[in-house]
């Protein structure tokens, strides 16, 4: 196999493993995936599935699911669901949730977010955003969403939004619309 055939087929290889990886789905634990199917002017499909494997599990108390199949606008799809049981969610400690919540209560980091899904990735893009501080200040939100795991970096000073944190993230912004 000539070096040219080689580095076309690593090329599809890649490709195929970065789309794999995009659209990496993560069950909801202890849940068999709710069906896609949707019955015609049934505008809670997902939830009357939803609640079906619920019942089949015996949580008499319910349970919550997020889920979304989306694409950003760098082009990136994104499939992912998770679910759990209100019992499950009712017992956790939510204070431990405090500081992933505090790392999106500002501004500016909300944008950074937004900006990265959008395809800047690293502070050299977002230091050229009008309204986001000095670098030194984009060091420290950036450091502050890192810890909080909704990003990650993803080489070498380029900054990306976890596949398991872009869903999540959405569903908390359009959960905070009044």
């Amino acid at each position: 196999m000539d070096l040219e055939q080689r580095v076309a087929d690593l090329e599809r290889r890649l490709a195929a493993l970065e789309q794999a990886a995009e659209r990496t789905a993560e069950p909801a634990p202890g849940l068999p995936e709710p069906s896609p199917a949707r019955v015609p002017g049934d505008d809670l499909w997902a939830l009357h599935g939803f609640k079906e494997q619920l019942a089949e599990l015996g949580a008499d108390n319910g349970g919550v699911l997020f889920t979304g199949a989306v694409r950003t606008p760098s082009g990136k799809r994104y499939e992912w669901q998770y679910g759990l049981v209100t019992d499950t969610v009712l017992e956790r400690d939510w204070g431990e949730a405090a500081e992933s919540f505090a790392a999106l209560g500002q501004p500016v980091r909300l944008r950074l977010l937004r900006e990265i899904l959008g395809g800047r990735s690293t502070a050299a893009e977002l230091a050229e955003l009008d309204g986001t501080g000095t670098t030194g200040q984009i060091y420290h939100h950036l450091r502050q969403l890192t810890a909080a795991g909704w990003l990650h970096t993803a080489a070498r000073g380029r900054y990306e939004v976890p596949v398991a944190r872009v869903v999540p993230l959405l569903v908390m912004l359009t959960a905070a619309e009044r």
